[in-house]
């Protein structure tokens, strides 16, 4: 097998959080270029059609006249953006401009790095093409079976495995500099089904990895939805909790429709603290909402919250484990807005 057997987080080499907040420019930037997906997992909930209906949140795709001015709001930080993930909810290869965004961003001198997560169902040749000829760093792919009927079972869509399988292989021998990562719920499969898996994808593939399910999402029961019961954590980590939340404090999540969430798996838009068509990025990222969120988690009252309070990613999926140095960070959070009040005075 050419591929390392490795998860897609990266955890070699991980900046220590404690020695860099506050940040005065984001690490990462997720940005949904459509919030919609040909897919209807039981496990995510985009693929439940009707709550996400019941949420009243917009539905549709990102213009590229707004993804283009995201992509100028990266100018006003004082450093080039370290991750830009062009996914948050949907299937991005729905989008029929995901290479004119990947080609403005990398043209734009303002983003390091660009990957993107699919479940692989669109990856033809011709959609392929132009979105490598952009520049894009790495493409995920979750592979939600093995098999025409597996695929239906899990996923409520008729996909065929041959010809999924085999668009995966054409991407790999023609990815270039481009890393391909595929991983699969080990949840689904039996002790023979993932030995296929390996077999059929180990050589077509930069990393590849079995994950677990992991109650990730607020607010939505995967072990109601599968049936399955979790025990441990996504990677096969021991489950723990942190009482401080790291991603708000290196990151945020703009929706397709322009919307920003604090957080990337705020499917339910419950986190929002801004929006990009009348704000900038940097606004939004030292405004009062961001600030005060901070502020509570690092007092621990992040429970105090009811969406935040039900977040798996915490406890199930390797976050950065911040919590003592909490008082500290407090005071540096607390300073720099002082600071900043006194500046805009």
């Amino acid at each position: 097998m050419k591929a390392k057997l490795k998860p897609r987080i990266n955890l070699d080499h991980r900046t220590p959080l404690q020695d860099v907040i506050p940040l005065a420019t984001p690490m990462v930037l997720f940005v949904d270029p459509i919030d919609t997906c040909n897919f209807k997992c039981t496990f995510c909930p985009t693929g439940d059609r009707d709550l996400i209906k019941s949420t009243g949140r917009w539905q549709g795709r990102m213009h590229l006249d707004l993804f283009k001015k995201i992509i100028d709001d990266l100018a006003d930080f004082d450093e080039p953006l370290k991750v830009l993930r062009l996914y948050k909810e949907g299937e991005p290869l729905l989008h029929t401009q995901l290479a004119e965004m990947i080609r403005y961003a990398k043209q734009s001198g303002l983003v390091e790095y660009i990957d993107t997560t699919t479940n692989g169902s669109l990856l033809t040749p011709e959609r392929v093409g132009p979105i490598l000829e952009a520049g894009i760093d790495r493409i995920n792919i979750s592979v939600d079976g093995l098999s025409d009927e597996q695929f239906w079972r899990f996923t409520k869509t008729r996909v065929d495995f041959e010809k999924f399988a085999k668009n995966i292989r054409e991407l790999y021998v023609r990815k270039g500099s481009c890393e391909i990562c595929i991983k699969i719920p080990g949840d689904l499969l039996s002790d023979e089904d993932k030995q296929r898996f390996f077999e059929t994808f180990g050589d077509y593939a930069d990393r590849i990895s079995i994950e677990n399910f992991a109650p990730c999402w607020p607010e939505f029961d995967v072990e109601a939805r599968t049936g399955i019961t979790i025990t441990e954590g996504i990677y096969g980590n021991p489950i723990k909790e942190v009482a401080v939340c790291p991603y708000i404090f290196y990151s945020m999540a703009v929706n397709s429709d322009g919307t920003v969430s604090l957080c990337f798996l705020d499917w339910a838009r419950k986190l929002v603290i801004g929006d990009v068509r009348s704000q900038s990025l940097q606004s939004i990222w030292n405004g009062e909402l961001m600030y005060r969120h901070r502020v509570a988690h690092l007092q621990g009252r992040r429970k105090e919250n009811p969406t935040c309070a039900k977040c798996g990613q915490l406890s199930h999926c390797l976050p950065d484990d911040i919590d003592r140095y909490a008082a500290p960070l407090l005071v540096r959070i607390e300073r720099q807005d002082k600071n900043r009040s006194h500046s805009c005075r």
